[in-house]
């Protein structure tokens, strides 16, 4: 069975309601992509919490190895609303699994980043996912 994307209203009321996005895989590196969408993002007004164990800080924002040392910090006051992946297709699964084993809501995976199975656990597990879309893109459209 393929992975289908929720329908566009669905995704907009998404991108509509979130307040903070994690951002895994998200490079110091400003000609990364990934650096500059989370930018583009940071302008639209949402919170980006970096999680790259290679980086110390990225947009002004301290990174954390993982989701989960994320929010394990003290004043994370919340779970991130979206977490956004610009990691290689193969690691989809692990991140999936970190995602259902800390209740997070919505997950992302940018331009590229494909896993029609991940994606479906992650789906028939409560997370609304959206996958091989840029997060940057449909935001703009609103």
């Amino acid at each position: 069975m393929t992975f289908t994307n929720p329908p566009r209203e669905e995704i907009e009321a998404l991108l509509g309601r979130a307040r903070s996005i994690a951002v895994v895989g998200l490079s110091d590196d400003p000609f990364r992509t990934s650096h500059g969408v989370a930018a583009a993002m940071q302008r639209y007004g949402y919170r980006i919490i970096p999680v790259n164990p290679s980086i110390g800080s990225a947009l002004g924002e301290k990174a954390y190895d993982s989701l989960a040392s994320a929010l394990s910090q003290p004043g994370a006051s919340n779970l991130p609303d979206i977490v956004n992946v610009f990691r290689r297709s193969e690691h989809v699964s692990g991140i999936v699994e970190e995602c259902i084993a800390l209740g997070l809501p919505a997950l992302w995976l940018q331009e590229g980043v494909i896993d029609d199975a991940a994606a479906t656990r992650a789906r028939e597990a409560g997370i609304f996912v959206v996958m091989n879309r840029c997060i940057m893109k449909d935001r703009a459209r609103l």
